[in-house]
This record gives C-alpha cells, structure tokens and sequence, in this order.
C-alpha cells in the first residue's frame, strides 16, 4: 500500500509540475511574441524611414542631373545659334566676294580687249615705222654711197676713242682724288683712335722700396753674421740693399718677377716674425706659387675687361705674364692693352671685325714672355705659339707680320702694326737704354747658366756682379775656382759691358735627415 501511495503521489506531483511549468512556458511564450511583435514594428518603421530618405536622395540626386543635363543643353543651344549666326555672316561675305571676284573678272576682260586693240594699233605703227626707216636709210646710203653696216662701223670707232679718252681722263681724276681724300682719311683715323685711347706713359724701374715699421726690423733681415740677407739673396736672385734710409730698404734686380716674390716675402716674413733660413725658403717658395696664381687671375681678368673670350689657358698665363714684363721700359700688358683698343677702334672705323683686331692687338707680344726663349723674333714665335693654341689665321699672320718679319696677308696685318707703333711712340712711353741694360743682364746669366753643374744664376748691382749657384753633388770645392775663371773669361770674350763685372760662384752642402 505504501508503495502505491508513493507512486500515486508521484504521479500526481508530476501531472502538477507539469501543469505549473506548462503555464510558466506559455506565459513567456506569449511574452516573447510580443516582443518580436513591437521589434519588427520598429524594424519595419525604421526601414520606412531609410526608404523614404534614400528615395528623397535618388530623387534630388536625379533632378540636380536633370537640371545639370537642362543647363548643357541650353549651353550647346545657345552656342549652335551663335555657330549658326557666323555661319549666315561667312555665306553672306562668301557672297559679297564672289560678286567682287565675278566683277573684277568682268573688268580684267574689259581691260584685256582693250590692251590686245592697243597692241594691234602698236604693231601696225610699228610696221609703218620700219617701213620709213628702210626708205631713210635707202636715200642715206643713196646720198653717202655707204652702206648701213659701214657708216655704223665707222660711228662706232670714233666713239670708242672718245669714250677712251673721256675714260682715262676720269679715271685719272678719281685716282688723284682718291689719293687725297685716302691720306686725309688715314690721319683722321689715326688721330681720332690715338684720342679716344689716351692712357698714361708709365716706365718701369728695377728698383722697389719696401717700407718697414721700425729700422729694428733691418737687424732681425740682416741676421747673424749676415745670414738671413745672404738666404734671402739666393732664394729670390734679388739683390737686398739695407743702408740707412730710414724705415726703408730697396729691392734692385732688372726682373720685376723677382722683385716682387722677394717683395710678398719680405712681407710675410716681417709680418710673422720668424725669420731664418730655413723659413725664407719655405716662404719664398709659397710666394712663388702665390705669384703664378697671380699670373693666371692678371691674364683673366684683362681678358674679361677687354670682352676677348675663348683663349687658352697657357695664352691666359702669357698675357698675365706680361704684367711683370717691360718693353724699352714700357709695362708690356699696359703696351698690349692699349694697342687692343687701338686695333678696335681702328678696325671699327674702316669697316672690319673689332673683335679679332682687339685680340690680335693684345696677343701681339706674347713673343717677348715665353717659357723657354728659343733664339727667335718675338713677333714669329708669338705666331709660333697662336698657332699652337689654334688662334686664327688671319691673327696669326697679324703677330708674325707686326714688325715685318714675314708678309701680311690680310688686313688686320697693318692696323696691328699701325697700333703697336702708336702706343710705342708716344712721349715718354719707351727708354731705349733700360731694354738694352735688361738684355745684357739676361744674356749674363743664361752664359753662365749654360755651364754644366750651375742650378741658379742672378745678376745684381746693375749687372756688376753675378752670383752661380751650383749643385755640390756635382762640382766640388776645387772645381768652382776654375769655373767661376771660366766664366769671367768667357763674358770678357763675348760681351760688352762697362766697368767690371764680379763672378761669385756659390756651394752650399746640406746634410738631411728625418726622425721617425
């Protein structure tokens, strides 16, 4: 019995759970339901909503397009109407010229008749003339008893005599006047190319004077024993004259090169204070290298001031050069300068290229600077040396030719000739015996040069003395008695020269080594 109570309650308990979680599930069943319910109807209202707005975006979309298409349309309206108003103008000017084109063609037929019945009337007159001219001549020939051909014959060679001799007298007349009018011409260019470039005669000297702060300074150049003037002497070739002239010591060598190396040097050197001989050297050959540096921007920037362009650089350094060079006592880049403008001005007037006639006039001395000085004219070896850097013709022959040496062939030949006379000639431009004393100064040293075993030779004092310098590996002690004999004898022999001349011969060991 207790056991069907059990199961009788436990059926009856489940039938009741079951009822209970029956209803639980239809009351949330229900719930759920109307929640879907309102969410869709919000679902449903929102994608409304969106509708409606993408459709109201189609639409402004569409009609701003349409608008857009509306405004084009009227645009190529508009535009088709003013196309076809020109095209109703062009018609109606088309229309006017081909009645123009239609009555010029009337009148041209017009004028055609009337031509071909004036050129009838001509030809008929014609032949009425060539009638009466056969009769005239028939009755000339009848009264002269000559013929048409022989009485023209005739005719003829009387006028060609007076035609010679009209001719000549003419031509004679155009020949004197000519003449005149050509030599009155020549000295108004002259003059007027001489006024127009008119620079200052300047001379070269061979001394320079250094100025110094105090005459403390002569001592410390000076040096022990003389040591630091006697290095400074052999380094440069200048001869280094320290008298008391107060706050001043001179510079002579005939070589303005020179002078001014050992000028920038003496500066440097009193300028940093250490003065010795192994510093002189260093500076003196800094200087050097300083002072072709110097050559090169002098022979560029004349180049610049006179408008000449495309020279060669050696020609450049040349030009440059011949600010450290004189002529008769003449600076020989002022001497070229002014002769470049000459030849300008010169060649303007007569009609040529001022631009080769400038170039010419300034490359016309490059003879006088060269390198090496081979035994030649100045004027064929600047020729030599404008053809080497391939300078024109016609400038080459202008160098060669300026003094004659070979036959000018073009016109520029004579007008740089003219030129370099007229800058020579002026007052005061040249000295004569300054050239002569530079030559005889330059022909010692190459003599003793010339001698194997010399490395430096320097003339100073005016070409009384002349110092050798040569290598001690190879001449020894000895030796330099006998050469310096030799020297002296061979300048006695072969030169002219006033006073003496003092033949000091230089050995200098040096012993080098380097720590390490």
């Amino acid at each position: 019995m207790t056991v069907v109570y059990i199961i009788a309650a436990f059926l009856v308990g489940g039938l009741v759970t079951w009822f209970v979680m029956n209803t639980i599930l239809k009351s949330r069943t229900s719930n759920i339901l109307k929640e879907a319910e309102a969410e869709a109807k919000v679902l449903r209202e929102n994608k409304m909503l969106e509708v409606k707005e993408k459709y109201l975006t189609l639409k402004n979309e569409y009609e701003a397009q349409c608008n857009q298409r509306n405004a084009k349309m009227q645009q190529f309206e508009s535009k088709l109407q003013q196309f076809e108003s020109k095209l109703k103008q062009r018609e109606m000017q088309l229309n006017q010229m081909q009645s123009e084109v239609q009555r010029g063609r009337a009148e041209n037929e017009n004028t055609k008749e009337n031509l071909s019945n004036q050129l009838d009337v001509v030809n008929s007159r014609k032949q009425e003339l060539e009638k009466l001219n056969r009769m005239a001549n028939e009755r000339l020939e009848a009264i002269s008893g000559l013929s048409a051909q022989e009485a023209k014959t005739n005719l003829i060679e009387s006028l060609k005599e007076e035609a010679k001799t009209d001719a000549m007298s003419y031509v004679n007349e155009i020949m004197e006047e000519a003449k005149m009018t050509a030599n009155k011409e020549a000295k108004r260019i002259v003059v007027q190319t001489i006024q127009r470039v008119a620079t200052e005669a300047a001379i070269e000297n061979s001394v320079t004077v250094f100025n110094i702060d105090s005459d403390e300074i002569k001592g410390r150049i000076i040096g022990r024993e003389g040591r630091n003037i006697r290095a400074l002497e052999a380094a440069t070739g200048v001869e280094i004259i320290v008298d008391d002239t107060p706050e001043a010591i001179v510079l002579s060598a005939f070589d303005p090169v020179r002078r001014e190396i050992a000028r920038l040097a003496l500066h440097q050197l009193v300028t940093d204070g250490r003065i010795h001989p192994a510093r002189i050297e260093e500076v003196v050959a800094k200087v050097k290298k300083q002072v072709e540096d110097e050559i090169v921007e002098t022979g560029k920037r004349t180049t610049i001031d006179l408008g000449i362009h495309g020279l060669h650089p050696d020609l450049i350094r040349l030009i440059g050069k011949m600010k450290y060079r004189s002529s008769y006592g003449q600076n020989l880049l002022q001497h070229a300068r002014e002769t470049a403008n000459l030849c300008a001005i010169m060649a303007s007037e007569l009609g040529l290229n001022a631009k080769k006639a400038k170039r010419a006039g300034l490359l016309h001395d490059i003879g006088k600077v060269p390198d090496d000085e081979p035994e030649l004219p100045h004027a064929i070896l600047g020729m030599k040396l404008a053809e080497k850097y391939k300078e024109k013709p016609e400038i080459c022959n202008a160098i060669g030719a300026h003094h004659d040496e070979i036959e000018m062939d073009s016109l520029l030949s004579p007008i740089v000739q003219a030129c370099d006379a007229i800058s020579g000639a002026r007052p005061g431009a040249r000295r004569e015996i300054v050239e002569a004393y530079i030559k005889r100064l330059n022909d010692l040293e190459k003599l003793a040069l010339s001698y194997p075993g010399v490395v430096k030779t320097y003339a100073i004092q005016a070409g009384r003395e002349l110092r050798v310098i040569v290598g001690a590996d190879k001449i020894d002690d000895k030796e330099i008695e006998t050469l310096s004999y030799d020297i002296a004898k061979k300048i006695q022999d072969e030169m002219t020269y006033p006073g003496q001349v003092k033949i000091t011969v230089i050995r200098e060991t040096r012993a080098v080594s380097f720590a390490k």
